[in-house]
């Protein structure tokens, strides 16, 4: 028999701001709290890790291992959970990649790898885990400041990527349309901009706006929230500890939007504003 107890699932969660998310989870959510990882042995230690920081635990910690770019262990995770508990109550998509601004990899190689990782491995993590979610879950893409609509330099690929009519098919063309631009050497021509990480972000803020739509016309409503979030700056590996923020701090407002917000498709700053994703910054 499946566990009736509620679920919590972070992806990447081993290190920097998915490690505090799960730490948060286990202080303030009544119910199992998934750390995931691709590494089982950099996974397991995390868990032991927060385990022997001593502080109360609400919830239930656990692990599990979860390579969001691999077909195999997705669905294995999902049937993992289906089993065992039955259904999700908060999904937060934190796995991601960043290129170093001196990686030696071509663009074009930086482009498609990091569209596979954090846009596409999303969305199959979506594919595989939205069926299982219950009524009233929550659910956190974990975006970027620099996945604001308006990191895209072209006026027209910015209309296509707002537009109310635009379904995960015509996402995922967009996107390929950039590797595509990136491997010819014309993402600057063709209005994409240098940042294929701003790309692959702006592509997750996009996918939740779509998402929550899809989510919207459910009948039977689920009631489900799907949010993206800036977490800020953040001193972490991806940054290489550049960031201002603690990993703790990061952490604050996609746990506000799994645990208190009532909102739904917007993009969340840092500080938990909610911020218009296709209109000029006004942030504090």
């Amino acid at each position: 028999m499946a566990s009736t107890r509620k679920v919590a699932v972070v992806t990447g969660s081993n290190k920097g701001i998915g490690f505090a998310i799960v730490k948060g989870l286990c202080k303030k959510y009544n119910g199992d709290v998934y750390l995931t990882s691709r590494d089982i042995k950099r996974g397991t230690a995390a868990v032991e890790a927060l385990k022997q920081l001593g502080f109360p635990m609400l919830g239930s910690l656990m692990f599990h291992q979860l390579d969001i770019t691999d077909q195999a262990s997705v669905e294995a995770f999902r049937n993992h959970i289906k089993s065992t508990h039955g259904g999700i109550d908060v999904l937060i998509n934190n796995a991601a990649i960043a290129f170093k601004t001196e990686a030696p990899e071509p663009f074009a190689v930086q482009a498609k790898e990091t569209i596979r990782v954090n846009y596409f491995g999303t969305l199959m993590v979506c594919n595989a885990l939205f069926p299982l979610l219950r009524q009233n879950a929550k659910v956190v893409n974990v975006s970027s400041s620099a996945g604001h609509l308006l990191c895209i330099p072209s006026a027209d690929l910015r209309s296509k990527l707002s537009s109310v009519s635009l379904d995960v098919s015509g996402l995922n063309q967009l996107v390929e349309q950039f590797v595509q631009a990136a491997d010819a050497g014309k993402n600057q021509e063709e209005g994409w901009g240098s940042s294929a990480y701003a790309v692959s972000k702006v592509a997750v803020s996009a996918l939740t706006v779509i998402q929550q739509r899809a989510f919207d016309a459910e009948s039977p409503s689920r009631n489900i929230a799907v949010n993206s979030v800036h977490p800020g700056y953040v001193d972490t590996d991806m940054s290489s500890h550049k960031g201002p923020l603690t990993i703790e701090e990061g952490a604050q407002a996609p746990l506000f939007l799994a645990l208190e917000a009532n909102i739904k498709g917007k993009y969340v700053w840092f500080n938990s504003a909610v911020v218009e994703w296709d209109k000029a910054l006004e942030v504090n």
